[in-house]
């Protein structure tokens, strides 16, 4: 079975969209499924504007159209709504294929954030890009439940997984040689440096030890001269990052904007509970049983969520992170992928993949 997955979101890129697809594709090939990834790295590209760190293919509709014509997939997964996402939409529509898309990012949050779009603008835009999708896979059910109330149609959930061995459990936080001089306890961020993070509600808390931020961004330059006391470690490679993860006392993740937050079940893996406010993203992660939060603490009040976690047993939060393995996350997403086109496709591969 060949699946074409159209993302303008892949490596060099650092988020929770590229690791998620990553994943995916690497969890997908030993059951058969051959996955073509056409990212920006394969065309002509140029930096997004405002966004360092991102780049975007420039006018790929010629190049990717020949491309996935050489290809003939039998699935189409168009994975971001970015200049290859609407080029592959286009090809699709015009060879009348079927395809599958996903919803992994409130980008409208941050056209609002960054060069304030109107969110009504950037919702209209989003619901024409996805409304001939078979499929439209999000990350938790209230995420599902805000674009069904903003009029998209064809929504399926997906939740998320995350890999429990590198993200290996520390039943106490790890010692690093790299943080040994520093005052514990540990409250860490990991992600983009961006408008949409809400990242000035964690540097603002007042709180004893050490503030330590991994990640980049187009904030990155201004938040550190307004917090020298923070410690900035930029991007680290995933093995390191994962010692980062273990070595602190608690995640802390304060942004509102999110559709699911990875980085949380990361860290979570590594036995460090989690300071989140009660909104979706941190509401899957957590869940909530009678009104508790599992692996860490919602509240509205970040800095007593904070306090709160550093009272929580490592094992808690190790559990509900096991609770989100990637084998049933590629069954969901397979039991989603539709045949570009019915009869030439009910095939036996198809039809195996599909009931596996």
């Amino acid at each position: 079975m060949k699946l074409a997955l159209i993302t303008d979101a892949w490596h060099p890129q650092v988020n929770g969209v590229v690791t998620t697809l990553h994943e995916l594709v690497q969890a997908l090939g030993p059951l058969g499924v051959e996955v073509e990834v056409f990212h920006p790295g394969l065309f002509k590209n140029r930096p997004c504007p405002g966004y360092a760190g991102i780049d975007l293919a420039v006018r790929p509709y010629k190049s990717l159209a020949a491309q996935l014509d050489a290809l003939q997939p039998d699935a189409v997964h168009i994975a971001t709504e970015g200049p290859l996402g609407w080029a592959a939409r286009k090809h699709c529509l015009r060879r009348d294929w079927k395809f599958t898309t996903a919803f992994h990012t409130k980008f409208p949050e941050i056209l609002k954030a960054a060069v304030h779009v109107p969110l009504f603008m950037g919702y209209g835009l989003f619901r024409h890009f996805h409304r001939p999708s078979a499929g439209v896979m999000v990350p938790t059910q209230g995420v599902l439940h805000m674009l069904q109330a903003r009029g998209f149609q064809s929504l399926k959930p997906w939740t998320h997984g995350v890999d429990l061995s590198l993200f290996d459990y520390h039943p106490t936080p790890l010692e690093m040689s790299e943080l040994q001089d520093l005052p514990r306890p540990f409250t860490l961020f990991v992600g983009r440096v961006s408008y949409e993070k809400n990242i000035d509600a964690f540097l603002n808390l007042k709180l004893p030890g050490t503030r330590i931020v991994c990640g980049v961004g187009p904030l990155e330059a201004s938040l550190q001269a307004r917090f020298p006391d923070v410690l900035w470690m930029g991007v680290l490679p995933r093995e390191q990052l994962a010692k980062v993860y273990a070595a602190a006392d608690v995640f802390v993740f304060p942004s509102r904007n999110e559709t699911f937050g990875l980085v949380m079940l990361e860290a979570m893996a590594c036995g460090t509970p989690v300071a989140a406010y009660p909104v979706d993203g941190p509401l899957q992660v957590l869940g909530e049983d009678a009104g508790q939060a599992q692996g860490g603490v919602l509240s509205e009040d970040l800095q007593a969520a904070v306090h709160q976690c550093l009272r929580l047993p490592r094992a808690e939060a190790r559990a509900r992170a096991e609770t989100f393995g990637w084998a049933k996350t590629v069954e969901v997403f397979k039991s989603h992928l539709v045949p570009v086109q019915g009869p030439r496709l009910a095939t036996e591969g198809f039809t195996r993949l599909s009931s596996n």
